[in-house]
C-alpha cells in the first residue's frame, strides 16, 4: 500500500504544534529565566518546522493542517490541572517537556519507517534530528534540576 505522504507530513505538522504550545506553556510556568529562554526557542523551532512540513504539503497538493492534535490539547490540559493543586518546579516542568518530547520522537520515527518521497525524507530527517538534540538536552536539564533537589 503506498504512503499517503500528505497524511504523515500533517500528523507531524500536529506534533510540531503540540510541541510549540506545549514549550510555550513550559516558558510561562517555568522561574529560571535560562529555562524560560531555552522553552521559547524550542517553541519557535517548533513552529519553523510546522511551517516547513505545511509548505511540504502545499507543495503536494494537499490541504496542511494548522493546529495540534486533540491528544496534545488533552495533555496540555491535564498539565494545567495538576499544576493548579501542584506547586510546578522546574524539574517537573523539564520532565513533562521530556515527555513530550518522547511522543514526538516516536511519531518523527514512524514517519521515517514510511516510503517517502527523498525531499520529503530529507525534511523530516532534519526534523528528527533537531528534535534529538532537544529531547537530550531537555532530559540532561531534568536530570540536572533532579540532583539539585536532593
Amino acid at each position: 500500500m503506498a504512503t499517503n505522504v500528505v497524511s504523515v507530513l500533517n500528523d507531524l505538522v500536529e506534533t510540531s504544534k503540540d510541541g510549540e504550545k506545549g514549550f510555550l506553556k513550559a516558558a510561562e510556568d517555568a522561574h529560571d529565566e535560562q529555562l524560560k529562554t531555552l522553552f521559547r526557542d524550542s517553541a519557535e523551532n517548533c513552529s519553523r518546522g510546522a511551517r516547513e512540513l505545511q509548505d511540504a504539503v502545499q507543495t503536494l497538493g494537499g490541504k496542511p493542517e494548522n493546529h495540534g492534535s486533540m491528544t496534545g490539547a488533552l495533555h496540555r490540559g491535564w498539565v494545567d490541572v495538576r499544576s493548579a493543586v501542584a506547586d510546578r518546579s522546574d524539574h517537573a516542568i523539564l520532565a513533562e517537556c521530556e515527555k513530550g518530547e518522547d511522543v514526538a520522537k516516536k511519531r518523527y520515527h514512524d514517519a521515517l519507517e514510511k516510503d517517502l518521497p527523498a525531499d520529503v525524507r530529507e525534511i523530516v530527517e532534519r526534523q528528527y534530528h533537531g528534535l534529538l538534540q532537544t529531547h537530550d538536552r531537555v532530559r540532561d536539564l531534568r536530570d540536572q534540576y533532579a540532583a539539585m533537589k536532593r
